[in-house]
Protein backbone atom coordinates (compact mmCIF):
# COMPACT_ATOMS: atom_id res chain seq x y z
CA UNK A 1 0.00 0.00 0.00
CA UNK A 2 1.58 3.27 -1.13
CA UNK A 3 0.73 6.74 0.13
CA UNK A 4 1.41 9.64 -2.21
CA UNK A 5 1.55 13.29 -1.15
CA UNK A 6 -0.25 12.47 2.11
CA UNK A 7 -3.31 11.15 0.29
CA UNK A 8 -4.48 7.64 1.13
CA UNK A 9 -4.57 6.40 -2.45
CA UNK A 10 -3.09 3.26 -3.92
CA UNK A 11 -0.98 3.36 -7.04
CA UNK A 12 -3.70 1.85 -9.24
CA UNK A 13 -6.18 4.40 -7.88
CA UNK A 14 -3.88 7.17 -9.08
CA UNK A 15 -3.81 5.58 -12.53
CA UNK A 16 -7.62 5.49 -12.67
CA UNK A 17 -7.80 9.10 -11.52
CA UNK A 18 -5.32 10.25 -14.16
CA UNK A 19 -7.27 8.38 -16.84
CA UNK A 20 -10.54 9.90 -15.61
CA UNK A 21 -8.98 13.39 -15.61
CA UNK A 22 -7.78 12.88 -19.18
CA UNK A 23 -11.26 11.72 -20.23
CA UNK A 24 -12.83 14.77 -18.59
CA UNK A 25 -10.49 17.18 -20.37
CA UNK A 26 -11.01 15.45 -23.71
CA UNK A 27 -14.78 15.44 -23.29
CA UNK A 28 -14.95 19.15 -22.58
CA UNK A 29 -13.27 20.22 -25.81
CA UNK A 30 -13.76 17.18 -28.04
CA UNK A 31 -16.18 14.25 -27.81
CA UNK A 32 -18.60 14.90 -24.95
CA UNK A 33 -19.37 11.21 -24.34
CA UNK A 34 -15.80 10.74 -23.06
CA UNK A 35 -16.96 11.84 -19.60
CA UNK A 36 -19.22 8.81 -19.36
CA UNK A 37 -16.65 6.06 -18.64
CA UNK A 38 -14.89 8.26 -16.06
CA UNK A 39 -18.02 8.45 -13.89
CA UNK A 40 -18.65 4.76 -13.12
CA UNK A 41 -14.91 3.94 -13.08
CA UNK A 42 -14.20 6.50 -10.34
CA UNK A 43 -17.38 5.50 -8.49
CA UNK A 44 -16.31 1.84 -8.45
CA UNK A 45 -12.93 2.79 -6.95
CA UNK A 46 -13.92 5.48 -4.45
CA UNK A 47 -17.60 4.84 -3.68
CA UNK A 48 -20.70 6.59 -4.95
CA UNK A 49 -21.05 9.89 -3.11
CA UNK A 50 -17.30 10.33 -2.57
CA UNK A 51 -16.66 9.89 -6.28
CA UNK A 52 -18.95 12.82 -7.15
CA UNK A 53 -16.91 15.04 -4.84
CA UNK A 54 -13.69 13.88 -6.50
CA UNK A 55 -14.95 14.38 -10.06
CA UNK A 56 -16.78 17.71 -9.62
CA UNK A 57 -13.72 19.98 -9.14
CA UNK A 58 -12.04 18.26 -12.11
CA UNK A 59 -15.14 18.92 -14.22
CA UNK A 60 -14.97 22.62 -13.32
CA UNK A 61 -11.33 22.75 -14.42
CA UNK A 62 -12.38 21.06 -17.67
CA UNK A 63 -15.18 23.61 -18.06
CA UNK A 64 -12.63 26.43 -17.80
CA UNK A 65 -10.56 24.91 -20.61
CA UNK A 66 -13.73 24.55 -22.71
CA UNK A 67 -14.66 28.20 -22.08
CA UNK A 68 -11.18 29.26 -23.18
CA UNK A 69 -11.76 27.66 -26.59
CA UNK A 70 -15.51 28.16 -27.11
CA UNK A 71 -16.72 30.97 -24.80
CA UNK A 72 -17.94 33.25 -27.61
CA UNK A 73 -20.35 30.74 -29.11
CA UNK A 74 -23.01 30.28 -26.39
CA UNK A 75 -26.73 30.44 -27.14
CA UNK A 76 -27.95 32.08 -23.92
CA UNK A 77 -31.66 31.88 -24.72
CA UNK A 78 -31.67 28.11 -24.33
CA UNK A 79 -29.49 28.23 -21.22
CA UNK A 80 -31.82 30.69 -19.47
CA UNK A 81 -34.90 28.59 -20.26
CA UNK A 82 -33.33 25.45 -18.77
CA UNK A 83 -31.67 26.87 -15.64
CA UNK A 84 -34.73 27.14 -13.30
CA UNK A 85 -35.77 23.55 -14.09
CA UNK A 86 -32.19 22.34 -13.77
CA UNK A 87 -31.98 23.89 -10.29
CA UNK A 88 -35.09 21.91 -9.33
CA UNK A 89 -33.40 18.73 -10.59
CA UNK A 90 -30.29 19.55 -8.54
CA UNK A 91 -32.38 19.92 -5.38
CA UNK A 92 -34.09 16.57 -6.03
CA UNK A 93 -30.66 14.99 -6.47
CA UNK A 94 -29.42 16.49 -3.19
CA UNK A 95 -32.41 15.05 -1.32
CA UNK A 96 -31.89 11.58 -2.80
CA UNK A 97 -28.18 11.72 -1.93
CA UNK A 98 -28.92 12.58 1.71
CA UNK A 99 -31.23 9.64 2.33
CA UNK A 100 -29.58 6.72 0.49
CA UNK A 101 -26.54 4.66 1.48
CA UNK A 102 -23.44 4.36 -0.69
CA UNK A 103 -24.51 1.09 -2.33
CA UNK A 104 -27.81 2.61 -3.41
CA UNK A 105 -26.03 5.81 -4.44
CA UNK A 106 -23.72 3.84 -6.75
CA UNK A 107 -26.79 2.10 -8.18
CA UNK A 108 -28.35 5.53 -8.83
CA UNK A 109 -25.20 6.60 -10.67
CA UNK A 110 -25.26 3.41 -12.75
CA UNK A 111 -28.94 3.81 -13.64
CA UNK A 112 -28.42 7.50 -14.55
CA UNK A 113 -25.50 6.59 -16.80
CA UNK A 114 -27.39 3.72 -18.44
CA UNK A 115 -30.44 5.93 -19.08
CA UNK A 116 -28.16 8.48 -20.74
CA UNK A 117 -26.59 5.70 -22.82
CA UNK A 118 -30.02 4.54 -24.01
CA UNK A 119 -30.82 8.11 -25.05
CA UNK A 120 -27.51 8.38 -26.92
CA UNK A 121 -28.01 5.05 -28.70
CA UNK A 122 -31.58 5.96 -29.67
CA UNK A 123 -30.54 9.30 -31.16
CA UNK A 124 -27.62 7.63 -32.97
CA UNK A 125 -30.10 5.28 -34.66
CA UNK A 126 -32.60 8.05 -35.49
CA UNK A 127 -29.90 10.34 -36.89
CA UNK A 128 -31.28 13.41 -38.64
CA UNK A 129 -34.84 12.12 -38.21
CA UNK A 130 -34.72 12.81 -34.48
CA UNK A 131 -36.65 15.99 -33.69
CA UNK A 132 -37.89 17.53 -30.47
CA UNK A 133 -41.05 19.61 -29.97
CA UNK A 134 -40.82 23.23 -28.80
CA UNK A 135 -42.74 23.39 -25.53
CA UNK A 136 -42.44 24.34 -21.87
CA UNK A 137 -42.77 20.64 -21.02
CA UNK A 138 -39.62 19.92 -23.05
CA UNK A 139 -37.61 22.56 -21.20
CA UNK A 140 -38.94 21.35 -17.84
CA UNK A 141 -38.20 17.68 -18.55
CA UNK A 142 -34.75 18.36 -20.00
CA UNK A 143 -33.80 20.73 -17.18
CA UNK A 144 -34.97 18.45 -14.36
CA UNK A 145 -33.25 15.40 -15.89
CA UNK A 146 -30.04 17.38 -16.44
CA UNK A 147 -30.08 18.66 -12.86
CA UNK A 148 -30.88 15.31 -11.25
CA UNK A 149 -28.41 13.20 -13.25
CA UNK A 150 -25.73 15.88 -12.89
CA UNK A 151 -26.15 15.96 -9.12
CA UNK A 152 -26.30 12.20 -8.64
CA UNK A 153 -23.62 11.10 -11.09
CA UNK A 154 -22.25 14.07 -13.08
CA UNK A 155 -23.93 12.26 -15.98
CA UNK A 156 -26.10 14.95 -17.57
CA UNK A 157 -23.88 15.45 -20.62
CA UNK A 158 -25.69 13.05 -22.98
CA UNK A 159 -29.13 14.47 -22.11
CA UNK A 160 -27.98 18.02 -22.80
CA UNK A 161 -26.13 16.94 -25.94
CA UNK A 162 -29.22 15.20 -27.32
CA UNK A 163 -31.28 18.32 -26.57
CA UNK A 164 -28.86 20.63 -28.44
CA UNK A 165 -28.32 18.27 -31.38
CA UNK A 166 -32.07 17.80 -31.79
CA UNK A 167 -32.45 21.58 -31.93
CA UNK A 168 -29.95 21.72 -34.79
CA UNK A 169 -26.97 23.29 -33.02
CA UNK A 170 -23.81 23.50 -35.09
CA UNK A 171 -20.41 22.53 -33.69
CA UNK A 172 -19.12 25.81 -32.21
CA UNK A 173 -22.52 26.88 -30.82
CA UNK A 174 -22.96 23.38 -29.43
CA UNK A 175 -19.58 23.44 -27.66
CA UNK A 176 -19.96 27.01 -26.35
CA UNK A 177 -23.48 26.51 -25.02
CA UNK A 178 -22.48 23.23 -23.38
CA UNK A 179 -19.40 24.83 -21.79
CA UNK A 180 -21.30 27.73 -20.22
CA UNK A 181 -24.28 25.60 -19.12
CA UNK A 182 -22.17 23.04 -17.27
CA UNK A 183 -19.80 25.64 -15.85
CA UNK A 184 -22.79 27.34 -14.20
CA UNK A 185 -24.34 24.06 -13.05
CA UNK A 186 -21.09 22.62 -11.70
CA UNK A 187 -20.32 25.80 -9.73
CA UNK A 188 -23.85 25.65 -8.28
CA UNK A 189 -23.26 22.06 -7.16
CA UNK A 190 -20.15 22.91 -5.13
CA UNK A 191 -21.89 24.52 -2.11
CA UNK A 192 -24.67 21.91 -2.28
CA UNK A 193 -22.16 19.05 -2.03
CA UNK A 194 -20.06 20.78 0.62
CA UNK A 195 -22.93 21.65 2.97
CA UNK A 196 -25.36 18.78 2.36
CA UNK A 197 -23.13 15.85 1.37
CA UNK A 198 -19.83 16.89 2.99
CA UNK A 199 -17.87 15.18 0.23
CA UNK A 200 -15.48 17.90 -1.02
CA UNK A 201 -12.74 18.20 1.64
CA UNK A 202 -9.58 20.25 1.16
CA UNK A 203 -7.67 17.11 0.06
CA UNK A 204 -10.04 16.80 -2.89
CA UNK A 205 -9.14 20.31 -4.06
CA UNK A 206 -5.45 19.44 -3.70
CA UNK A 207 -6.08 16.27 -5.68
CA UNK A 208 -7.72 18.29 -8.45
CA UNK A 209 -4.64 20.50 -8.61
CA UNK A 210 -2.51 17.40 -9.20
CA UNK A 211 -4.86 16.32 -12.00
CA UNK A 212 -4.72 19.62 -13.92
CA UNK A 213 -1.91 18.44 -16.26
CA UNK A 214 -3.93 15.35 -17.27
CA UNK A 215 -7.06 17.48 -17.80
CA UNK A 216 -5.03 19.98 -19.84
CA UNK A 217 -3.55 17.25 -22.07
CA UNK A 218 -7.02 15.82 -22.62
CA UNK A 219 -8.45 19.25 -23.44
CA UNK A 220 -5.66 20.03 -25.91
CA UNK A 221 -5.99 16.66 -27.66
CA UNK A 222 -9.76 17.08 -27.72
CA UNK A 223 -9.40 20.23 -29.82
CA UNK A 224 -6.79 18.70 -32.12
CA UNK A 225 -7.98 15.10 -32.55
CA UNK A 226 -11.72 15.71 -32.88
CA UNK A 227 -11.13 16.87 -36.47
CA UNK A 228 -9.20 13.75 -37.48
CA UNK A 229 -11.01 10.77 -35.95
CA UNK A 230 -13.94 8.67 -37.07
CA UNK A 231 -16.30 10.11 -34.47
CA UNK A 232 -19.02 7.47 -34.93
CA UNK A 233 -16.61 4.58 -34.29
CA UNK A 234 -15.20 6.41 -31.29
CA UNK A 235 -18.71 6.91 -29.92
CA UNK A 236 -19.45 3.20 -30.22
CA UNK A 237 -16.27 2.28 -28.31
CA UNK A 238 -17.05 4.76 -25.54
CA UNK A 239 -20.66 3.58 -25.32
CA UNK A 240 -19.49 -0.01 -24.91
CA UNK A 241 -16.87 0.77 -22.25
CA UNK A 242 -19.31 2.98 -20.35
CA UNK A 243 -22.07 0.36 -20.40
CA UNK A 244 -19.71 -2.25 -18.95
CA UNK A 245 -18.49 0.12 -16.24
CA UNK A 246 -22.04 1.16 -15.31
CA UNK A 247 -23.21 -2.47 -15.13
CA UNK A 248 -20.23 -3.20 -12.88
CA UNK A 249 -21.61 -0.69 -10.37
CA UNK A 250 -24.82 -2.69 -10.14
CA UNK A 251 -22.98 -5.91 -9.21
CA UNK A 252 -22.54 -6.31 -5.41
Amino acid sequence: MQLIQGLNLLQDQWLWLILAAFFIGFSKTGISSFTMPAIPIVASVFGGKDSTGIILPMLIVGDIFALYYYNRHAEWKNIRKLLPWTLLGLILGVIVGIYVNDKTFKACIAVSVLICLVILIYTEKKGENFKVPQSTLLYALTGILCGFTSMIGNAAGPIFSVYLLAKGFKKNDFMGTTAWFFFIINLTKVPLQIFFWNNIPIKTIYLTGLMIPAIAVGAFLGVVIIKKLNERLFHLVILGVTALAAIRLLIP
